[in-house]
């Protein structure tokens, strides 16, 4: 079992800005067991704000004043307060048009700046400015003006032109989200897509099958191939064709029209059947794909790219063999928006603390299994403009059905996580067990990162909320073996399905040979594009040279079973 020692994440914009909480931090596995109604009460960390600012009286009275002054200045039309250009919930023209309209709009601005202004006055400690600032951010977003129906423009001219049916859609929607979990505003419809007719349609077969995943084998389209393949790790807690969306805008369909052989572990969705898988059954099932590929390709090393939660796993199991003295069988480690050193992680990382995990691993054990609708909700409110209150504008005020985003519809095609391993997950963020030398096992081995002494490629996104870049920087130090770094210009999920073709993507590369991000970031080379080019190149460097491409899919021992996507990704 795995252990700890020591033991003490309608336009295009929008989309994109959705598509970067689309998916997750382990960090955040204990309020999703919970509920997301918790993080809103008030806690310790309400009293500490409080109690700052009652030290500070001359402060508060000068916010106080000033925001008085303000409140005055736009009464009678003195104000230059505005909404940025770039704010689209007030993008419509009668917000700056109408003089009432942008009066409150103007005194909606003035006290949430003031409000943000008196967080940075408390001079908190980083966790407890990170949760007070989560809960003020969503009570700013929640009392925007744009979300109100009664005077929003957008509701009004919606209900004008369709004669009140748009208030009777949106109304209908409002119920149907709210009768079942995540229990937020729908981001795509439920059959906008379909998953092996629009999205997982790279050509491949699964070629293993075991009760834990599936291994899915993609066919080589180029007449000579990499001899080491690569096999993906996707998240445990979600499904794997995040790695092949829509054509064009599909990872595997780019590594292989590159010349790597690919093939893509693709999890069972558990039920309670399953609650005892814990980070060694993934583990163990990782460290098995493994020796299928290589022998599937006949090959001495395979490489791995494995994503958040699964570049966990995966790291872990490039310690365990090392420490079993077979790190000659792995040829490269990818992560990709994976972070390792927990340290001061961001907004996720505040979120937990004992009392709360000791109640969520409760609570999930009881279930057998964490509900990633649960998750789904969690992952919300972290971003509650472009996940909850735009589509509240759209779906509710305005009667529409959200556009269609192939990201958005892998996000609301969640799994669960087994009881077992939302444990370790858990445990190992609490501790930061990953950044001390035997901290954790895998499979009976102990963990020491810096014992992992192949070259490894880490990604990370510039704009990504759930895995901050300095912390997947960090992430870096603690791994033995030259590593190149890559800082995608997106976020989260975003940075990931980054295609090329995208005039306005860019990234910083180079290696990650600095002890501090910032320091990292300013000698490092600016490209422009996709970084899926760079990944391809780097890996082909290490992947044993070009060979001639098998004809057919599997080997004797490992005969297709079926046809990609497979069965365990159709799972509900």
């Amino acid at each position: 079992m795995t252990g700890l020692r020591d033991a003490a994440g309608s336009d295009p914009g929008l989309a994109d800005a959705a598509a970067d909480a689309a998916s997750a931090l382990d960090l955040l596995l204990s309020d999703a067991a919970l509920g997301a109604v918790r993080k809103f009460l008030p806690g310790a960390s309400t009293l500490h704000f409080a109690a700052a600012l009652a030290r500070k009286p001359g402060t508060v009275a000068r916010r106080a004043g000033s925001l008085a002054g303000q409140l005055a200045s736009i009464a009678v039309g003195r104000s230059a307060l505005a909404p940025a250009a770039l704010d689209r919930r007030f993008a419509d023209p009668a917000w700056s048009g109408n003089p009432l309209l942008f009066r409150v709009v103007q005194a909606y601005l003035a006290w949430a700046g003031t409000a943000w202004s008196l967080v940075d006055d408390a001079e908190l400690d980083w966790r407890d400015a990170e949760r007070i600032r989560f809960v003020l951010g969503n009570l700013i977003e929640a009392a925007a003006p744009s979300n109100n129906p009664l005077i929003s423009p957008v509701a009004w001219k919606a209900a004008l032109d369709t004669g009140g049916l748009s208030a009777a859609r949106g109304l209908r929607s409002l119920l149907s989200d709210l009768s079942a979990a995540p229990r937020v505003p729908a981001m795509v419809a439920p059959d906008a897509f379909e998953v092996g007719r629009d999205l997982a349609v790279t050509p491949g077969a699964v070629v293993s099958r075991s009760e834990i995943c599936e291994i899915i084998h993609y066919a080589s389209p180029t007449p000579t191939v990499h001899r080491y393949p690569l096999l993906i790790v996707p998240p445990m807690i979600n499904k794997f064709y995040v790695t092949d969306l829509a054509p064009g805008r599909s990872m595997i369909e780019y590594l292989v029209s590159q010349g790597h052989q690919v093939f893509v572990m693709s999890w069972r969705n558990p039920d309670a059947r399953h609650r005892d898988w814990n980070l060694d059954s993934y583990g163990a099932a990782i460290v098995d794909a493994l020796d299928a590929v290589r022998s599937i390709c006949r090959a001495a090393k395979a490489s791995i790219f494995a994503l958040c939660s699964g570049g966990i796993a995966a790291s872990m199991v490039a310690a365990h063999l090392s420490a079993a003295g077979r790190l000659d069988e792995l040829a490269t480690l990818c992560l990709g928006v994976t972070v390792l050193d927990q340290a001061q992680a961001g907004a996720a990382a505040a979120m937990i603390d004992r009392r709360t995990a000791a109640l969520a691993t409760a609570a999930a054990r009881t279930r057998g299994y964490l509900d990633g609708r649960s998750l789904a909700e969690v992952f919300a409110w972290l971003r509650p403009r472009d996940l909850v209150w735009s589509y509240w504008v759209n779906n509710y005020l305005q009667g529409l059905t959200p556009p269609p985003f192939d990201i958005l519809y892998w996000n609301a095609d969640t799994t669960r996580l087994p009881a077992g391993v939302h444990r370790d997950f858990i445990e190992i963020a609490l501790s930061n067990a990953l950044a001390k030398p035997d901290g954790a096992t895998m499979l009976g081995s102990p963990v020491d990162l810096s014992a992992v002494g192949i070259g490894s490629y880490v990604v990370a996104g510039i704009a990504d909320h759930l895995c901050p870049w300095q912390p997947c920087y960090r992430s870096t130090q603690l791994l033995g073996g030259s590593t190149r770094f890559v800082l995608s210009s997106s976020g989260h999920i975003a940075s990931m399905v980054n295609p090329p073709g995208n005039p306005k993507s860019n990234f910083h590369a180079g290696p990650a040979d600095r002890a501090e991000p910032r320091d990292w970031l300013r000698g490092a080379q600016l490209l422009p594009g996709s970084w899926w080019p760079d990944y391809s190149a780097w890996l082909a460097e290490r992947s044993g040279g070009p060979r001639d491409r098998r004809r057919r899919l599997g080997r004797k021992e490992f005969r297709p079973i079926q046809p990609a996507p497979g069965s365990y990704v159709l799972e509900r």
